[in-house]
């Protein structure tokens, strides 16, 4: 296995920007930056708990200085309070340096928390876009109300009764060997907000 400072500073080798003495300030940084002992640079990953890993990765994201990250389920793995706490590293983060972060979740109440724009896709198609107040406060595509519908309550006086999950038909995701995708039309529901136009009328 590789040192954790090693895992940081393999970008920054591949396209060779640093060296030496300049290199181990930069990668000292970054570990502050995330928030993690210096110390921990000569561990490996498996001393370090869930959260600690997170960090290392977006360490090891920023170490180039990028304007974009793409975050392609980053906290699933993590327990509640976990997630918190990296999420609110990544906020923190994108106001500091101005990053811009495209964020991949199934997790809807996490997807509420990090988002300024959304976009829902079902089978390799975005099917509704918007803000994130648009697409939460108004979901008009089935899957989108499917998904907001599925997020569990925690308190179980607020339990959902089975009428309230009937969800409206969502396109199959079953087609034949021939089929070929049509070109997606987007209806729109109010300005900067989009909703696929299915065979639903949707």
């Amino acid at each position: 296995q590789m040192q954790l400072s090693d895992q940081v500073a393999e970008p920054i080798h591949n396209f060779g920007t640093l060296k030496g003495e300049a290199l181990t300030k930069r990668i000292e940084m970054l570990f502050d930056r995330v928030e993690l002992p210096r110390s921990f640079m000569r561990r490996f990953p498996h001393e370090l708990s869930g959260g600690q890993r997170q960090r290392v990765a977006i360490a090891r994201a920023l170490a180039l200085n990028p304007k974009l990250i793409i975050a392609d389920e980053a906290v699933s793995a993590l327990d509640v309070s976990v997630q918190a706490q990296v999420v609110n590293l990544m906020l923190e983060l994108q106001h500091e340096l101005g990053l811009s972060f495209l964020f991949i979740s199934h997790d809807m109440a996490v997807v509420e928390r990090v988002s300024h724009h959304v976009g829902v896709m079902y089978l390799g198609r975005i099917v509704e876009m918007g803000t994130r107040s648009q697409v939460f406060e108004n979901p008009q595509h089935p899957y989108t109300q499917a998904l907001m519908k599925a997020v569990p309550i925690a308190d179980p006086r607020m339990r959902k009764q089975e009428s309230e999950l009937n969800f409206k038909p969502i396109p199959s995701p079953i087609h034949p060997t021939d089929y070929v995708a049509e070109a997606s039309v987007y209806k729109t529901v109010s300005p900067g907000h989009q909703v696929l136009i299915t065979d639903g009328g949707y």
